[in-house]
């Protein structure tokens, strides 16, 4: 097939031919068909998205009276709307086209929303979060009339979360809105299309088509073997940032990819000290001021910065093309999270991104090598198919009403219609519907939580304006853990927002307390209201550095299964450093290596304890909740367990009482995932964090109200209160279900923690031993680790570690 002559000259003019993927977008709209794209970065993706867009608002007669949004593009980020929206300006202004493109974010000023309403732009970019705003307007079925097509970017990143369940009944909505609406999901890497090709179509027209881009040049992936000593644990790669500023030095522009924001302030701290250049290096993290983040990019986008240090604030699409390396601190957890992050380097479909990764650690040597075999592969992880929330359904059903008056039974065929909600029962729905118009039978003598009303007429609608408006405050999936402004103190730039804390952590501090944040050091003054005051700290103070709540990546299955294979293939051993090897070579001598499919337990004592480490390599949550049911079976066999501790590779577990008499294969039952799993969640306040959460999503409790926000400690008492109100009185309510759900699927991986319990059944390997091993120093050594530890806490650790590490490579002297 072959453009309109205006786009082909165009893209002449630029020397370019279409490539085939963007020619065959171009057929799928033209047969009215959804499409999932799946192409690699630089193939001109985006461009291909919007395409048949531009081409169909050319060719339609321009009509007398203002037009409605013919195309919506939704991205899972602020910055990455915005950028597109620059990006697409660019064919948009070179071809003239009268098109109009506008993004609307939480950012956009007041003034612009208000006339977005009235003369709304050909192509508006937005995020998922308006999506569920436009939702619980009045008159959105007429706004968006005539909505030819909706755009996903990133597609990947967000369907298997509750955001993508909101996402999706969104789209649901439109669909109802504007029948014909077609919908394009555009990514770069997926591990599955089909199950994301059935999750973008509506469930009664099949799945969408499948285009597939050419592949680009296989990216340069390479794993830093420093020349120093490679420690036994740590988080920041400290022991290498020598060679890590030698590759800044040696690019154009880097970007340097850490996992936690914790990490990404150490991390540019200790660059920071050696930048003997003072090459200007910048920092880029969520809990940054947005006015912050804003500059940074820009900067970035004027090429005029060699490194940032980012988190995955920047892990999608944003194109810096100046950025020629990309470098990832410490080891990535997952091969499609590091082939996102390659992919922001060389945006040149021909040309090879080039990517560098730092181990922190001697098991994150055997990771990043494992993680650089599985994108050479392309064997790629990602989010497994998900039944959708309730308590998102429940935001859901209330932001319909807001907008307009429902019959029950046409919007229980609408919600079916959303791939994860297409099994819903008829008597879930009904369970939900009665939760937003009267909070459950054990709450329904309250008049607060009466926010739906049903009319006479069999209509469902919201009770007041004023819970409207409430409801719209607060829409969205994503449940803000309370943070606290971060303020300057007096002075010049008095009052000046750096950026965002953890209610939690300013808490533990006292006035004259030094942290790290935003790449400098602050004192702490105080706190009014909602902010912190802060001035800067005199030069020699010795920081906390802060840690964020919910910030850790855990092992993806797929890399674990590869550590496993690699540990367990000893002919592969001489490929590794030499440190790495020795280290193999006596954990060997000492205990034993496991075949791949069997889990090492090795007992031992030390001191007046008595240890139980094992080694399911399979990620730190599952390892966690396995620690718990784990203390609680020792206790009832009177073993007197004291603690445990675990990382993404082991798990320790010590006590009073010997641990090398125990039937193992008992212990490690899966039955363990019934009664015990029950009751330790009856004791435990994740459940109460857990239906927090799920008690804010579902709108029973609002943080946000005109004029004011509640505390972090404000909404805890009230969802405690009302916790135990239903655990006592309904505990089958919707919102204790979700809990139990969330916890089981979220905090506690419970369906992996059940994989490896199936997966070690008779292949427990147990060696009781003299002393610890090589392979147990790095787990014990997170026993007692601080949660804020200072900028010197690697430095200690290493220090306090000596002993453990000469007891288990046998250096006694």
């Amino acid at each position: 097939m072959t453009l309109p002559p205006r786009f082909d000259a165009w893209f002449a003019s630029r020397g370019w031919r279409p490539r085939r993927h963007q020619l065959e977008m171009v057929e799928q709209a033209r047969a009215g068909r959804h499409a999932l794209l799946i192409a690699p970065t630089g193939g001109g993706k985006t461009l291909a998205g919007f395409l048949p867009s531009l081409i169909d608002l050319t060719e339609r007669p321009r009509p007398n009276t203002p037009r409605g949004v013919h195309t919506l593009y939704l991205s899972p980020l602020k910055a990455l709307a915005v950028d597109v929206e620059r990006n697409l300006m660019a064919p948009v202004r070179e071809m003239g086209l009268a098109v109009t493109v506008e993004s609307r974010t939480g950012d956009t000023p007041v003034s612009k929303r208000q006339r977005q309403k009235v003369r709304p732009p050909d192509i508006l970019m937005t995020t998922p979060e308006q999506l569920a705003l436009f939702c619980a307007w009045e008159g959105a079925r007429e706004w968006f009339a005539d909505l030819h097509t909706v755009i996903v970017d990133e597609i990947h990143a967000i369907h298997g979360s509750k955001r993508g369940d909101l996402l999706n009944l969104g789209l649901a909505r439109l669909q109802s809105f504007a029948p014909r609406m077609r919908r394009v999901g555009l990514s770069a890497t997926v591990n599955d299309p089909d199950m994301l090709r059935r999750w973008l179509a509506p469930i009664d027209q099949g799945p969408a088509e499948l285009v597939l881009g050419d592949p680009g040049a296989p990216p340069v992936v390479d794993v830093l073997y420093s020349q120093g000593h490679v420690p036994w644990s740590g988080w920041t790669a400290r022991h290498a940032m020598d060679e890590v500023y030698a590759a800044i030095k040696g690019a154009k522009t880097a970007l340097i990819f850490v996992n936690t924001r914790f990490q990404a302030e150490l991390a540019f701290q200790a660059l920071w000290e050696i930048n003997d250049e003072n090459l200007p290096i910048a920092l880029h993290h969520g809990s940054l001021a947005a006015e912050q983040r804003r500059k940074v990019e820009a900067a970035m986008a004027r090429e005029e910065l060699r490194a940032v240090v980012c988190t995955s604030t920047l892990d999608l699409g944003i194109d810096w093309g100046a950025v020629d390396l990309v470098i990832q601190l410490a080891a990535p957890k997952g091969s499609a999270r590091l082939i996102q992050r390659i992919g922001r380097a060389n945006h040149r479909l021909d040309e090879p991104s080039r990517a560098l990764l730092v181990p922190a650690h001697r098991f994150e040597v055997l990771e990043c090598q494992a993680a650089r075999e599985a994108v050479a592969e392309n064997d790629l992880d990602g989010d497994p198919e998900r039944v959708g929330a309730q308590d998102i359904l429940a935001q859901h059903v209330m932001g319909v009403a807001c907008g307009e008056a429902f019959r029950a039974d046409d919007l229980y065929a609408e919600v079916r219609t959303a791939s994860p909600y297409r099994d819903l029962p008829r008597e879930d729905f009904d369970r939900v519907l009665d939760f937003v118009s009267t909070g459950g039978y054990a709450l329904r003598t309250y008049d607060k939580f009466k926010r739906v009303i049903q009319t006479r007429e069999g209509h469902w609608k919201v009770r007041n304006g004023e819970i409207a408006q409430r409801h719209r405050m607060n829409v969205g999936a994503i449940v803000d853990i309370p943070m606290i402004n971060i303020r300057v103190s007096g002075g010049r730039g008095g009052g000046r927002k750096v950026g965002e804390m953890e209610e939690s952590f300013i808490e533990q501090l006292a006035p004259g307390d030094t942290f790290l944040f935003a790449g400098e050091v602050w004192r702490f003054q105080g706190v009014e209201g909602m902010d912190a005051f802060v001035t800067r700290a005199p030069p020699g103070a010795d920081p906390r550095v802060p840690s964020w709540g919910g910030s850790k990546f855990a092992l993806s299955t797929y890399l674990a299964r590869r550590v496993r294979r690699m540990i367990a293939d000893q002919k592969g051993w001489p490929k590794l450093t030499g440190e790495v090897r020795e280290w193999l070579e006596i954990q060997r001598l000492r205990s034993v290596i496991p075949s791949e499919d069997e889990m090492l337990v090795e007992t031992f004592r030390r001191g007046s304890r008595h240890y139980l480490v094992c080694y399911p390599f399979d990620g730190r949550i599952s390892h966690g909740t396995l620690c718990q049911l784990l203390a609680r079976r020792l206790e009832r066999l009177g073993k007197q367990p004291l603690g445990f501790v675990a990382n993404d590779y082991a798990l320790a577990i010590w006590g009073m009482r010997p641990l090398d008499d125990l039937d193992l294969d008992a212990l490690f039952q899966e039955d363990m995932l019934g009664d015990d799993l029950e009751a330790w969640l009856d004791e435990s306040v994740m459940m109460k964090r857990a239906f927090r959460q799920c008690a804010v999503l579902a709108g029973l409790i609002e943080r946000r109200f005109p004029g004011q926000e509640k505390s972090g400690r404000q909404v805890t008492f009230s969802t405690d209160l009302v916790y135990d109100v239903l655990r006592k009185h309904q505990p089958d309510h919707l919102l204790l279900r979700c809990a139990r759900a969330d916890a089981a699927t979220g905090q506690l991986d419970v369906a992996r923690l059940g994989r490896l319990l199936t997966r070690v059944k008779g292949a427990i390997r147990h060696v009781e031993l003299k002393r610890v091993s090589p392979f147990a120093v790095p787990v014990l050594l997170e026993i007692g680790r601080e949660p804020v530890p200072g900028a010197a806490a690697e430095a200690i650790l290493e220090e306090n570690a000596a002993e453990l590490i000469a007891d288990a490579m046998e250096l006694d002297e």
